[in-house]
């Protein structure tokens, strides 16, 4: 099959499925991955397709929105890889908001045993990490909980961190550019994400180079919002240098 073939095919499992992935779609033409990202990449060029981390949607479905266990198992190694890098970030003592975000979560998860902090999360996923860690004082933060991504938001979620202000908060955004600043599906969620940045001295963005470029339907900041941003090397130096230009600090880890 020819590259323009298997393009209009691809386009078409979008349309009819909403959705089209990297390793499905590579397993189904046996091609490589990397063929099926320049497909893409080409759709995405011509406005037909819109590139989402690990694959691609119709043009226009700015709001789709993997679910919970979507996000936990699409780019595990490096998120790992970041949620590590980001304990350097931790303060020696203080405070921290935890954000509603399978990278932050997996940071969540590697704090050590000795680490004594302040914690304040709207993410039940996240709470649930850290409720028997001996050092952390918990708090968690109410309201109406989201099924998709189990983070609370709504009037509740705003008051609780209109009254917190943390020495550091671990970030998380479903897109995030210079040109179109830090995005996400939900606009409940993405007013909470607001409040949380506005509720902390430092801002520390955790996200997959996947999620580079990506803009969803509600925007909640600048990327100049952020003080460091830490992703995986699939963020190219000269993406990292114009962000780092833009005035955000970046580690690819």
């Amino acid at each position: 099959m020819y590259g323009p073939e298997r393009q209009q095919e691809i386009l078409r499992l979008a349309r009819e499925g909403g959705r089209v992935d990297v390793l499905s779609l590579a397993t189904e033409f046996q091609v490589t991955a990397e063929t099926i990202r320049r497909d893409l990449k080409a759709l995405d060029r011509a406005g037909l397709l819109r590139r989402v981390h690990g694959g691609a949607i119709p043009a226009g479905r700015l709001d789709f929105e993997p679910d919970l266990a979507e996000r936990e198992s699409t780019a595990a190694d490096e998120k790992d890889r970041i949620a590590h890098a980001a304990l350097a970030e931790l303060p020696a003592e203080g405070s921290v908001i935890l954000d509603a975000g399978s990278t932050v979560a997996r940071l969540a998860a590697a704090l050590p045993l000795e680490a004594e902090l302040t914690a304040v999360t709207h993410s039940l996923p996240t709470a649930a990490r850290l409720a028997d860690h001996p050092g952390i004082q918990l708090h968690l933060v109410g309201g109406r909980v989201r099924h998709r991504t189990r983070a609370a938001v709504d009037a509740w979620s705003l008051r609780a961190y209109g009254e917190v202000r943390a020495d550091v908060l671990f970030l998380a955004a479903n897109g995030f550019s210079t040109a179109h600043g830090l995005t996400t599906p939900d606009l409940a969620e993405a007013a909470v994400k607001r409040a949380a940045v506005a509720a902390a001295r430092r801002v520390v963005l955790l996200a997959d180079s996947g999620k580079h470029g990506q803009e969803h339907f509600a925007r909640f900041g600048d990327l100049t919002d952020v003080d460091l941003l830490i992703t995986d090397t699939g963020l190219s130096p000269a993406d990292a240098a114009a962000i780092e230009k833009a005035g955000t600090a970046v580690v690819r880890a």
